[in-house]
């Protein structure tokens, strides 16, 4: 695996104009901020680990594997990857500098550092990074999609809705507006929108309408204040089923603030390009929106594209990819029993057999 310097100016949105992307980080032994690898290793459980592993090993068996992890997070998939597959290189992707440089302290700690390329990027940039550190074709591509462990339980980045924070939300804190910017600024039209469609809440537009009045008031700076007001926003009779009602605006607010669909859109086909002949692709997703891009970036790519109406398949038309798993993926009560997080998660993989013409 190339390890070269893979800044370059790309004017994303998630980035200011001309800001570069972080070169490799190398990974390091434990350090003081935030406790040594084992102790946080105990915080962090991944989710379907076992059959992760299993899906992406038929790809990491071979010499010179280069698996992308695309985001990493605290690195747990990636640490048992590399221990279960000795000769395997590993190029960690993630949004947030908090995320990597735990990681980095825990690759360190496993004793993996001279195995892995960690790069500050968001996952859209899998492409890039891809070319820059492995010559453009991988072995394997990995992604665990939503917010993470370490962002829900850090209290003051505001993605949790059970206690009080500042109302961030941004999964990389150093650019881009946060969700208090969103529900400050905004029209109640759009508000409406992005409450509707990225979470699906049924009363987006009393929710928006009571956002745009409270924050003629005082603007909206911390999360008890819209949880308070989403809930005096619903119907009693709701209220009493469901769980939490702040749960879907929340997560419509991240992904808002984040862009994460649209990332997603870009980010799986370009995962997708950049496998080579039996590499292998494994997202977990954690609800229907991010499975849904998931399933219509795969599934096109997995049938035969010769004309309906010819009695012959033509060459060049079969599928690219197979699916390796039918559906989706859930996890068994067990898993979730073990790691009630995985509750949700929903998992998609397959495989390349053909390089499109």
């Amino acid at each position: 695996m190339d390890q070269h310097d893979t800044s370059r100016e790309d004017g994303k949105r998630h980035r200011p104009q001309g800001q570069q992307r972080q070169p490799p980080m190398a990974p390091r032994a434990g350090g003081p901020a935030s406790g040594p690898p084992d102790s946080l290793g105990k915080i962090h459980v991944p989710v379907l680990a076992g059959r992760v592993c299993e899906l992406l090993a038929p790809a990491l068996n071979r010499p010179g594997a280069v698996l992308v992890d695309a985001t990493l997070g605290m690195a747990g998939h990636t640490i048992r990857l590399l221990t279960e597959h000795p000769g395997l290189h590993v190029i960690g992707l993630d949004r947030d500098p908090v995320a990597l440089d735990i990681a980095a302290r825990r690759i360190g700690g496993a004793g993996f550092t001279d195995r892995v390329a960690l790069v500050h990027a968001v996952y859209d940039e899998i492409g890039l990074v891809a070319t820059d550190l492995a010559g453009g074709a991988v072995a394997g591509a990995f992604f665990d999609l939503g917010v993470s462990s370490l962002q829900l339980d850090e209290v003051d980045r505001g993605f949790a809705y059970a206690q009080d924070a500042p109302l961030d939300m941004r999964m990389d804190p150093t650019t881009g507006q946060p969700a208090s910017e969103v529900l400050n600024t905004y029209p109640a039209a759009a508000l409406t929108r992005i409450l509707r469609e990225y979470g699906e809440e049924r009363f987006a537009p009393r929710i928006a309408a009571a956002v745009v009045r409270e924050r003629e008031r005082a603007p909206f700076s911390s999360s008890a204040r819209l949880v308070e007001l989403i809930r005096d926003s619903i119907p009693a009779a709701t209220r009493r089923t469901g769980g939490n009602p702040a749960k879907r605006t929340f997560q419509a607010l991240r992904i808002e603030v984040n862009d994460e669909l649209r990332v997603l859109e870009r980010a799986i086909p370009a995962a997708m390009d950049h496998l080579r002949i039996g590499g292998r692709l494994v997202v977990l997703s954690y609800h229907s929106l991010e499975d849904r891009i998931v399933k219509r970036a795969i599934t096109p790519r997995t049938l035969n594209t010769s004309p309906l109406d010819l009695p012959v398949d033509l060459p060049g038309h079969e599928p690219e990819f197979r699916l390796l798993v039918r559906g989706m993926q859930t996890p068994t009560d067990e898993e979730i029993t073990e790691n009630p997080r995985a509750a949700s998660a929903r998992l998609r993989a397959a495989e390349r057999i053909r390089r499109a013409a």
